[in-house]
């Protein structure tokens, strides 16, 4: 018989009796453990739900001195890159028994500061971040502090903490020395102005690509917008209006890639006939759009699996010591949107 108690009000330890099974194995449940046998695990939870036993996360934490959460910032979810890193970030976390709370910090220091010191206060077990500031030094100082342990995706930062970057530039050198392949030389780049590792080290991997062919860059092709999801529509625009225009375009794949598209449309140029477009980044889209865009890609579930076991290993203290760097490489995957460079008869817009 169930024990009588008011819903939402039963304890461990009515869970525990009603399942016929010890308080440990109830602990192992709930805490999603894999050392619980089938048939236990089905006794637990079949008690949880008739009782409506409801965890009481704050007793717990004050018990294990573990809140079972981690905290996650990005710079800005909308970024499809981001938001497919985090995707897999619930799905190993709540495998492993935690919760994973986001904060979106858009690029403001002074917000990436205050998300830190919440992450410390309210007893995260570790982070992951991505900070849009990574010279800040008072973002650098509340980084050294948090006082749990952390992981750093894709930015160079002097810290005591783990790190996972994207090696970006070979795989944008590999598209240029493509284009360049194809005849292209003028050739534009579109990235944020942001200054952190992603942006340097795809500018880097950019100017890479025409040194190693012997060829010098226009550098009045690179378009520096203000964000990686800032408006970008008019200075392509302005790009493509020009008496010698760019005959290929190597993009941000964030919201600037959509501007991008927007601008080669409105001047009536046809991928790859008139204009050749590479995405840095592969949000889903590219792979359904005609024709199909080709992308530097990097292996999102690899960099948010490796993120997610050098975080475990620091929180379930199997590791102590040195900060620990981890390189995911990029590879230039070709599509349907690169093509030989064009013969352009008019300076900006050819007449249909």
């Amino acid at each position: 018989m169930a024990p009588q108690v008011k819903p939402g009000k039963a304890s461990i330890k009515d869970v525990a009796t009603l399942a016929g099974v010890s308080l440990g194995s109830v602990s192992r449940v709930i805490n999603k453990f894999e050392n619980v046998s089938p048939a236990v695990r089905d006794k637990v939870l079949r008690a949880i739900e008739q009782l409506d036993y409801r965890l009481n996360h704050a007793a717990q934490t004050l018990r294990s001195r573990s809140s079972r959460t981690v905290g996650c910032m990005l710079t800005d979810v909308t970024n499809p890159l981001y938001a497919n890193l985090y995707r897999v970030f619930e799905e190993k976390f709540r495998a492993a028994g935690y919760m994973v709370l986001l904060a979106n910090s858009l690029n403001n220091s002074r917000w990436e500061v205050d998300i830190l010191n919440t992450f410390q206060s309210r007893g995260m077990d570790g982070v992951l971040i991505a900070p849009g500031n990574e010279r800040n030094a008072e973002l650098l100082a509340a980084v050294e502090n948090l006082g749990v342990p952390a992981v750093i995706l894709d930015r160079d930062m002097a810290t005591h903490h783990d790190q996972v970057q994207f090696d970006h530039a070979p795989g944008v050198k590999a598209a240029v020395m493509h284009l360049i392949s194809l005849g292209h030389r003028d050739i534009a780049l579109v990235v944020a102005g942001t200054g952190n590792r992603p942006m340097r080290r795809r500018t880097e991997g950019f100017r890479a690509g025409f040194s190693a062919s012997g060829l010098k860059h226009d550098s009045t092709l690179i378009v520096r917008v203000p964000t990686s999801t800032s408006l970008a529509f008019a200075p392509v625009e302005a790009l493509l209006a020009r008496s010698k225009r760019p005959t290929a375009v190597v993009a941000l794949g964030t919201s600037v890639l959509g501007d991008v598209l927007s601008a080669i449309n409105a001047r009536h140029l046809r991928i790859p006939d008139d204009i050749s477009v590479v995405s840095m980044g592969d949000p889903d889209f590219v792979r359904s759009h005609v024709p199909a865009l080709s992308t530097v890609t990097v292996d999102l579930h690899t960099a948010a699996g490796e993120s997610c076991r050098l975080l475990l290993e620091r929180m379930n203290g199997q590791l102590a010591g040195d900060a620990r760097r981890v390189i995911v490489p990029t590879r230039f995957l070709l599509r349907d949107s690169c093509g030989p460079v064009p013969e352009i008869a008019s300076p900006a817009r050819k007449s249909r």
